[in-house]
């Protein structure tokens, strides 16, 4: 390692990589960490951390300010890749393609952490067929108030039904609260088939446990949510060994499945990961070697729809599929009691694109739901929270934890949080009105406002 215009040189692998600013300060709110230090921790676990993104394009997550900063997401590769780096052409939903890099070993690993790549975000696909997802994704996500036993419970289940299916389950923290079960399987199946594939997933263990849910809106879901979105192509989760923004510079683990029940996220971080890995090396190195077959899925997803449980909500960005129903949420879908309820005699009209109930030229949503704040600063956004809970402490004190929603919400170029409220819980005559939101920084007001001008 050599020194150079207040960058760090390092030979990995037969190749020298720039690691610029390595003093930069990377983690400073719990453990302290800088850029250099970022880099040598993906280093001492490179075999394991190649193994999830290896010969697949990557989307690049950057925390060019470090983990306390917001990060932003870039498909394309930079301009000044290096040459020994490659990339491949990637296709989205939306017609639009871009260059993704592509890492082939150790130098490109440290070469896109050095970018601020914390998260690693692979693609389930191969270069050699971009078309074909070679991996089933489970993400466990739970929702507020859930225990961490609840999730791991739920992992044990989604476990039970795979070994039952023949498909070797590899399990992982998420880093955060929740966890990931990845499925080695044959590239053969479409990323609509994988998805559907998924759905059948969600649907069979929410109906074997009642802490799972497969619903796809917040305000309906329970539990631990089973996201099937993230097989649609364009998805990306976290794989192994990333590093996630939280002041204990968590790391993302793989597991093996008797420790999952017993396992603290906590335990697992850019600290005490290097030695871990060195004494027991990867809990999925073979991981690869058991590739299996979604027929068993594919016939449960024909099942649920020769019954009548046909395809579930898909991504916002995605074009409305073929048999997919009405992309509406819940709190603003025309129920039937809400359509008896609202008549001629209330002013009331039936809005036939969103099948929602007009009054007045208003939507009438049909669960209470009211916006807290919004703000590109989460942290902002949860002080706006705190200052309407202070406002309003009787209804504050009837919230359950999953009525207050926190949506991150993401656009083309960046990131912002809106929070809401569910007021189910609280007695009408005690529910406060929609006021303005504190914060009111919504990024896409300016555009949704000149739009409408046009």
């Amino acid at each position: 390692m050599t020194k150079a215009d207040d960058a760090e040189l390092l030979e990995v692998g037969g190749r020298t990589v720039r690691i610029s600013s390595p003093s930069k300060p990377y983690f400073t709110r719990g453990v302290q960490l800088t850029k250099l230090d970022i880099v040598r921790y993906f280093l001492a676990v490179a075999p394991g951390a190649l193994r999830g993104i290896v010969d697949r394009p990557i989307v690049l997550k950057r925390f060019v300010n470090g983990a306390e900063a917001e990060p932003f997401y870039q498909k394309r590769a930079p301009s000044d890749l290096p040459e020994w780096m490659r990339t491949v052409t990637l296709s989205f939903p939306s017609g639009r393609t871009a260059e993704e890099v592509v890492v082939d070993d150790a130098a490109g690993l440290a070469w896109i952490v050095n970018l601020g790549c914390m998260e690693l975000h692979p693609h389930p696909v191969r270069t050699a067929d971009l078309d074909h997802p070679d991996e089933l994704r489970v993400d466990l996500d739970p929702q507020p108030g859930v225990a961490w036993t609840d999730v791991r419970a739920v992992a044990m289940e989604v476990k039970a039904l795979l070994d039952e299916l023949g498909l070797v389950a590899w399990p992982k923290t998420s880093g955060s609260r929740g966890i990931h079960i990845n499925v080695r399987i044959e590239p053969r199946w479409s990323f609509t088939e994988v998805r559907r594939a998924a759905l059948a997933l969600a649907r069979a263990v929410e109906k074997r446990c009642s802490l799972a849910s497969s619903k796809w809106w917040k305000e309906e879901r329970h539990g631990v949510f089973l996201d099937y979105n993230q097989n649609a192509k364009d998805r990306t989760t976290c794989s192994a060994y990333s590093v996630r923004p939280l002041p204990d510079a968590r790391v993302s683990t793989p597991l093996r499945w008797d420790e999952v029940m017993t396992c603290d996220p906590a335990d697992f971080t850019v600290l005490t990961m290097p030695d871990r890995f060195a004494k027991i090396g990867d809990p999925h190195a073979a991981m690869d070697k058991n590739a299996g077959v979604l027929d068993a899925l594919l016939e449960m997803a024909a099942r649920d729809e020769a019954e009548g449980i046909g395809d579930a909500p898909w991504p916002p960005h995605f074009r409305k599929m073929e048999g997919e129903p009405e992309r509406v949420q819940p709190s603003k879908s025309r129920t039937a009691a809400a359509k008896k309820k609202v008549g001629k005699a209330d002013g009331g009209e039936i809005d036939p694109a969103t099948a929602t109930v007009a009054k007045k030229g208003r939507r009438q949503p049909t669960m209470p739901l009211i916006v807290i704040a919004q703000s590109p600063d989460k942290s902002a956004a949860e002080v706006g929270l705190e200052r309407w809970k202070q406002q309003h402490p009787e209804a504050a004190a009837l919230l359950a934890p999953d009525d207050v929603l926190t949506d991150r919400m993401r656009g083309s170029a960046y990131v912002w949080y809106r929070i809401r409220i569910n007021l189910r819980n609280v007695p009408e005559e005690l529910r406060p009105a929609q006021g303005v939101p504190d914060p009111d920084d919504d990024p896409t007001r300016a555009w949704r406002e000149a739009k409408e001008i046009s």
